[in-house]
């Protein structure tokens, strides 16, 4: 068993139309961390967000030559684990976020709540930190 978890290697990705405003949007409204973008002007090619609680997700701008990466604005979804989902949700909801599911408890055991971002994507936060794996039971 590891005494720490492993370098996150799966990174969601997602496209914007406003790659730039929905950078601002996630920093601003659930707290991501934008570690690295590289592009110009309003064209983001590539973009780091950490999640201050552990991994993250990559972003650009659509391009016309979209078909390598088929994730449409809009269509994306992630679950984000989080200790303090009330308080992220009352964060997400002063920046602007459309809450679509507000806080509350599920059968599982855990606390989690649903926005939408400006591009139309949903995203989950929630206290429910998945199964531990094999190699850790």
């Amino acid at each position: 068993m590891s005494a720490t978890a492993p370098q996150p290697q799966v990174w969601p990705t997602l496209r914007a139309h406003d790659a730039r405003g929905l950078i601002r949007f996630l920093v601003d409204a659930f707290g991501f961390e934008e570690t690295v973008v590289y592009g110009e002007g309003d064209r983001v090619d590539h973009a780091q967000m950490s999640w201050p609680e552990g991994g993250g997700i990559m972003l650009g701008s659509v391009r016309d030559d979209d078909n390598a990466i088929p994730t449409k604005p809009g269509t994306f979804g992630a679950y984000v684990v989080t200790a303090r989902p009330d308080e992220l949700c009352e964060r997400a909801k002063a920046a602007g976020a459309e809450i679509i599911s507000p806080p509350h408890d599920t059968d599982y055991g855990s606390r989690d709540f649903a926005a939408r971002d400006p591009e139309g994507n949903r995203w989950s936060f929630g206290t429910y930190r998945g199964e531990p794996r094999k190699a850790d039971r």
